[in-house]
């Protein structure tokens, strides 16, 4: 049996790549005080636009392993050294994520250095899932996503309440882990971190879900992708009247609701890019997903620290003063178009760094 794998869909690399400029676009505002309400994460629970990008991500994360690691997975003799190549490249990519926390510690003078991070929850779901995609048939990738929504829903439904600080993943974050986490209150003891342990089982089941999702669209079943869509939101959206929709707490609802989206779009590309020729626009982040990520938090911690990124801001603050969310918005999109060139120009030359 041939353990070749399909050729690259630029419909993955097309959603990837708006994924990381919407990442970067929501994550460096002119200012955050001054913000357009659709470019806000929840307060707590709700699910408002901004609260889609890291999941679809993790989702996608999901997708490249069905299409990258699995169709090789099929030999037995291929797996060992494939598991260990899915577990390097995310040791690299936690790595990554502690030396950019190290440097926003010591370059933003912030209370403490935090263990978790966007990256770190992207190392541990790569790592997990890939060596699923290695060593678990479907049916068993199934079993795994069951398991971590109904065990996930279990933990949180019966286990304290679902509030701010006193919910079970802040509480075992800060047993942990505190004071290197997020939100940390020394006086009171309560403390709080969006990508912690126990809501990385939610980061997971988006990850195992963008596994499956990949699977029917490599094996050609769009059809199925869109069903799975479908089914996968509105369970999402009626689990939601028991466990809230809560990006923080990576609730099963969320899971589900931001799952179901996320194949809708992969199948709509699939259908528009792959199919239909139209072109993939984004894709020259999604080549380089994560250096761009990487590079863009390092350049922003960089600004922030020199003062530039605020002198930027003062000057377009002063100049709109009646349109201060405009101004906020127009500053983020200027660093994604900066962004975007030095993907372009990795593009052309064809350099793609896998960290």
């Amino acid at each position: 049996m041939s353990s070749a794998p399909p050729r690259r869909l630029g419909s993955i690399d097309a959603l990837r790549g708006m994924t990381v400029a919407a990442m970067l676009l929501v994550n460096n505002p002119g200012d955050w005080s001054a913000v357009f309400a659709p470019l806000r994460h929840s307060d707590w629970h709700g699910c408002t636009p901004t609260d889609l990008v890291f999941p679809f991500f993790l989702f996608l994360v999901g997708v490249s392993m069905a299409f990258s690691v699995a169709p090789r997975a099929l030999d037995p003799a291929a797996r060992p050294a494939l598991a260990r190549g899915v577990l390097e490249r995310a040791l690299r990519i936690a790595v990554a994520g502690v030396l950019l926390h190290l440097l926003v510690w010591w370059a933003l003078h912030t209370h403490h250095f935090r263990i978790w991070g966007v990256l770190q929850r992207i190392a541990l779901c790569a790592a997990v899932v890939g060596v699923l995609a290695v060593y678990a048939r479907p049916r068993l990738q199934v079993a795994a996503l069951v398991a971590l929504l109904v065990g996930y829903a279990a933990l949180l439904l019966g286990v304290g309440d679902l509030a701010p600080w006193t919910n079970p993943a802040s509480r075992l974050d800060t047993t942990l882990f505190a004071p290197w986490i997020y939100q940390w209150q020394a006086d009171t003891g309560l403390g709080h971190d969006p990508e912690g342990l126990l809501s990385s089982l939610g980061a997971l089941a988006s990850t195992v879900l963008g596994l499956l999702a990949g699977g029917l669209l490599r094996s050609g079943r769009a059809g199925a992708l869109a069903a799975l869509g479908a089914v996968t939101a509105v369970l999402g959206l009626l689990l939601a009247t028991v466990l809230p929709l809560n990006k923080q707490l990576w609730t099963p609802s969320y899971v589900l609701w931001t799952g179901g989206l996320a194949s809708l779009a992969l199948w709509l590309g699939h259908l528009l890019i792959d199919r239909k020729g139209w072109p993939a626009l984004g894709r020259r982040f999604g080549v380089n997903a994560i250096t761009a990520y990487l590079g863009a938090s390092v350049m922003s911690v960089i600004l922030l620290a020199t003062g530039a990124w605020g002198w930027v801001w003062q000057q377009l603050a002063a100049a709109m003063p009646q349109a201060l969310e405009l101004a906020s918005m127009l500053q983020a999109l200027a660093f994604v178009a900066l962004w975007w060139g030095v993907a372009w120009w990795l593009d052309r030359r064809r350099i793609y760094l896998k960290i």
